[in-house]
């Protein structure tokens, strides 16, 4: 898990860049108490699965 710290006083900005197994449509953001906690999951790895092919 990644912390950053950082107190500042009035509007500010803040950017980052996301990894590329980032999954952007499940990104969450909640602030509590002053204290902004960011979510951003992984993609879900695709799992190899058997498809069966008929005659």
């Amino acid at each position: 898990m990644l912390c950053r710290q950082s107190r500042r006083i009035g509007r500010f900005g803040y950017r980052t860049a996301l990894p590329r197994d980032a999954d952007t449509e499940k990104i969450t953001a909640d602030l509590a108490h002053g204290i902004l906690t960011v979510r951003v999951p992984k993609v879900s790895q695709a799992t190899p699965r058997r498809i069966e092919i008929s005659d």
